[in-house]
C-alpha cells in the first residue's frame, strides 16, 4: 500500500548576499516513487516551479555537500540559524534556496518511517515503471 508524506514550509530565495524572498514550499514523498521528493515552490499566485530531488542527496545535505548536475545541496547557516542551500541550475537560469534545517530534518525522518533508507527497492513496482518509461519514448 502507497502512502505520502508531506510538509509545508518556507524556503529563503537567495536575491543578493542582502537581499532574499521568502517562498512557500509544499514537499512530497510518495512510497510509490521511493527514490523521489517532489517540491513545488510557489512563486506567486497559482503559480509553481517544480522540481523533483533525490531523497538521499537531500539526507546528505543536512550534514555536507551533495547533489550533481542541476541540483547541488549543501549545509550552512544563516543569521544565525542552520540551513540547507539549495542550488538549482535550469534551462531557465538559476536560483539559491535557504531551507530551514530543522524541518527539512523532520520531514526527511518521516520519509525514512515510510521507507527505510536502502530498502527503496522493495517499494518500486518494476512494471508500472517500465510501462510509464516506454509511454514517455
Amino acid at each position: 500500500m502507497n502512502s505520502t508524506v508531506t510538509c509545508e514550509m518556507h524556503v529563503r530565495l537567495i536575491l543578493s548576499s542582502e537581499t532574499s524572498l521568502p517562498v512557500p514550499a509544499s514537499l512530497r514523498y510518495d512510497t510509490a516513487d521511493p527514490y523521489a521528493v517532489h517540491a513545488a515552490f510557489h512563486t506567486g499566485g497559482e503559480d509553481t516551479v517544480d522540481w523533483v530531488f533525490a531523497r538521499e542527496s537531500l539526507a546528505e545535505g543536512l550534514h555536507r555537500p551533495a547533489g550533481i548536475g542541476d541540483v547541488q545541496v549543501w549545509p550552512s547557516r544563516s543569521h544565525g540559524l542552520d540551513v540547507v542551500c539549495i542550488a538549482l541550475t535550469g534551462a531557465e537560469g538559476e536560483a539559491l534556496l535557504h531551507a530551514p534545517a530543522k524541518a527539512l530534518e523532520a520531514f526527511l525522518k518521516r520519509t525514512d518511517a515510510a521507507v527505510e533508507p536502502g530498502a527503496e527497492h522493495d517499494h518500486l513496482d518494476v512494471d508500472q515503471e517500465l510501462s510509464r518509461f516506454l509511454a514517455e519514448s
